[in-house]
């Protein structure tokens, strides 16, 4: 199956690329780090952040919140505070929504206990099972199924979205166990599943992480 800069009103927020805020942060940052070490811990701290980006508003004044928005950590604060209060936040807010999630994961076990109640209420004639089916980085499709050794790979993007989105794509790949193809046949089986199409509007908008969750909110301490 087959995310510049801008001012704007107190109604809009300036949103930064991970690129331009550590730009900035690492300008105002050199004084404290040794020279000869200063590219190398830049370098380092840069490997080990998941992509994000941070979002400023006026409107906010004491909180702080992050989550995961179409794969992109959006971590929203206050309009006052510092590049390097910004710097120093941006760690602990990525930590809070990477917790959550693993907390909220799925495992390959589950995947495969989904897979036999999906055949066993909407595939009952199908003899074929799957030989493995896992979590997979997938960044152009939400699953794939090899028919010749019956192995099912999802989108690990996917594994923190609501149940039914992940039967779904399972239930799409459970058929090609025996189908290969995408024909009239394929097509009829797939409307068994009784949430298709509220699946597919989730799958289309795509926003894994932010529909149906809190946001991971931190309150900034009295001035």
């Amino acid at each position: 199956m087959c995310p510049t800069a801008s001012n704007q009103s107190d109604d809009c927020v300036e949103n930064f690329v991970q690129g331009e805020i550590f730009a900035d942060t690492f300008r105002d940052m050199s004084a404290l780090i040794p020279k000869k070490t200063a590219k190398k811990e830049q370098e380092e701290l840069l490997s080990r952040l998941p992509e994000f980006r941070v979002i400023r508003s006026s409107r906010r004044k004491r909180t702080l919140s992050a989550f995961r928005q179409n794969g992109l950590i959006e971590i929203h604060i206050p309009d006052r505070l510092s590049r390097r209060q910004e710097f120093e936040i941006i760690p602990e807010m990525i930590e809070l929504v990477l917790k959550r999630e693993n907390r909220l994961r799925k495992s390959d076990g589950l995947l495969f206990a989904m897979s036999g109640e999906l055949l066993t209420q909407y595939l009952p004639e199908f003899n074929e099972r799957p030989a493995s089916i896992a979590w997979r980085v997938m960044r152009e499709r939400w699953g794939s199924c090899t028919t010749a050794d019956k192995t099912i790979r999802i989108a690990d993007r996917l594994n923190t979205s609501p149940d039914y989105v992940i039967r779904y794509v399972l239930f799409h790949e459970l058929i090609h166990l025996r189908i290969a193809g995408h024909g009239q046949e394929f097509y009829h089986l797939l409307a068994r599943y009784p949430e298709r199409e509220r699946a597919e509007a989730f799958l289309e908008g795509y926003e894994v992480g932010s529909q149906g969750a809190p946001d991971e909110i931190l309150e900034l301490p009295a001035e």
